[in-house]
């Protein structure tokens, strides 16, 4: 190869365009969470906490907030460090990371929300069991840079989030006849309105989730293999 054609070259990768903050790839990373890859009715992840927090809204959305936090934090620390971590350790340093976050929003919590530090109480420190943020260190930050491993982390948080809080709306306005605990069928001067108790148990969740599932799965034709 001619020494004109290697500096062509040269030119032609120098001066190739960067990619945009918010290029169509990196706006997938964000978006593909909420509906077709989404990691708790698609990927069937962080189940537990879907479960056990969404009896009212409020501890719920609290709870959405945390885990998009650790999520997205812990995908920058990790990405940050991907090229320093020997490979044999690096399941412990992601677990050191991700405890370390949730230590910290359990300690803020109790510092600035105490009800709701009692109300969420070992759900908090659960987190770091939760499979959507391990599965998302191991499947992208330790490959990626840190920008794209943010956005993918804050996409994995959003899908988690709108699913867990769809749930704790029909839970709480079907078990509790309320929405962020205002009576919203006495507000409609329907007195008598029958909540279900089974709403309030864990029933009820798996009921809500089920039929979310049942129905993006249908909307996206997708099919489990």
């Amino acid at each position: 190869m001619s020494t004109e054609t290697l500096e062509q070259q040269k030119e032609e990768v120098a001066i190739k365009p960067a990619e945009g903050l918010l290029s169509k790839r990196r706006k997938r990373l964000v978006t593909d969470p909420l509906n077709e890859d989404n990691p708790v009715t698609v990927q069937v992840l962080g189940i537990c906490s879907a479960l056990a927090v969404t009896v009212k809204i409020q501890p719920t959305l609290i709870m959405a907030i945390a885990v998009t936090f650790v999520i997205a934090a812990s995908n920058l620390l990790i990405s940050l460090m991907r090229n320093l971590i020997p490979n044999r350790i690096r399941i412990i340093v992601q677990l050191a990371v991700i405890a370390t976050l949730v230590t910290l929003v359990s300690e803020v919590l109790k510092a600035y929300s105490y009800d709701m530090y009692k109300v969420l109480g070992a759900f908090v420190g659960l987190i770091i069991t939760n499979c959507i943020v391990m599965g998302r260190l191991e499947a992208f930050a330790m490959g990626n840079k840190p920008y794209d491993s943010v956005l993918d982390g804050l996409g994995s948080g959003f899908g988690y989030a709108w699913i867990i809080l769809t749930v704790a709306f029909f839970r709480e306005l079907f078990g509790s006849g309320s929405i962020f605990d205002f009576k919203v069928f006495e507000a409609m001067h329907i007195d008598n309105f029958p909540t279900n108790g089974l709403m309030v148990d864990s029933i009820g969740a798996f009921m809500v989730l089920g039929i979310l599932i049942w129905v993006q799965r249908s909307r996206t034709g997708y099919v489990e293999h």
